[in-house]
């Protein structure tokens, strides 16, 4: 067997942060070793390196998943760590089944992805967009840039985790009614309610839920025909909690005014998909970050 010593493998792209400045960042493990498996090269390749690894960090891809065919080659892992806030990257039921523990990071990303959030729900009600491109042509007046003042909404947020919060606290500033759907309430002063009177009374619907068996396509055609006609819905979540042909229909009819999505069942986001190209939907390549 090979020598069982310290050896961190990252499945996740390190970008600018290669082995040797994560080497600097850790000076009291001098003799670490770090081998970097990159974004394009499948883990099912490097079976060998895995074998001698002591610490993981798990990929963001759900394509290059740490599935439990790759725990099993990993005879000496003592932690894997997510290197996000969910767990997509790993199969972490698996995990615990082989007595490995899995860390995630929670709330390292929380503020940056309300305030997308945010900026993202002003976008679809007051056209920045449009509006910018309309004078660029040398057109004005209001037509076609007038919207919704968030004050006058009632915000429906799905998932009342870390970021569902920070969203809340953000939208009472603008003086939104904000009603809440989790399955464990935090904070007993904001108003609770089930995901079917949640859709009807929410003229905007943000996602902030992961992703499970519970979840996953929650968000479909029943749940967006409840919501007033007209209404919005943003996706910081998870992509497999939203079903997006069916907002794609929402759109199509005028029972959704406008969608805004970060995250994506697939990704990349196809080029084939539906999603693109349209004036109602703001798209984002999962950076909300």
């Amino acid at each position: 067997m090979p020598d069982p010593s310290e050896h961190l493998v990252t499945l996740y792209h390190l970008n600018d942060l290669g082995p040797a400045e994560l080497r600097r960042l850790l000076p009291s493990h001098p003799d670490l070793r770090i081998t970097e498996i990159g974004p394009d090269e499948d883990p099912r390749d490097h079976l060998g390196t895995l074998e001698t690894a002591t610490i993981v960090l798990a990929p963001l891809e759900k394509e290059r998943r740490i599935t439990a065919e790759l725990l099993d080659a990993m005879p000496h892992c003592r932690l894997l760590q997510s290197v996000a806030v969910g767990f997509d990257g790993v199969d972490h039921r698996a995990a615990a089944e082989r007595g490995i523990p899995v860390a995630n990071l929670p709330g390292f990303n929380t503020d940056a992805v309300a305030d997308w959030t945010v900026g993202a729900l002003l976008y679809l009600l007051r056209p920045y967009a449009f509006g910018h491109a309309k004078v660029q042509r040398g057109k004005w007046g209001p037509e076609g840039v007038r919207g919704r003042d968030v004050s006058s909404l009632t915000v429906g947020i799905a998932g009342f985790g870390n970021i569902g919060r920070a969203v809340a606290r953000r939208l009472d500033a603008f003086g939104a009614r904000v009603l809440v759907h989790d399955p464990v309430p935090s904070e007993p002063a904001r108003e609770y309610v089930d995901l079917d009177e949640l859709a009807a009374r929410s003229d905007v619907l943000t996602l902030h839920m992961p992703l499970n068996d519970a979840t996953r396509g929650v968000i479909g055609e029943d749940v967006l025909r409840r919501m007033p006609r007209g209404s919005w819905v943003l996706n910081a979540g998870r992509g497999g909690v939203l079903d997006e042909a069916a907002v794609v229909r929402a759109l199509d009819s005028g029972q959704l005014a406008g969608a805004a999505l970060d995250v994506f069942t697939e990704e990349p986001l196809p080029a084939s998909s539906p999603l693109r190209g349209r004036t109602d939907v703001l798209l984002n390549p999962h950076a909300a970050a």
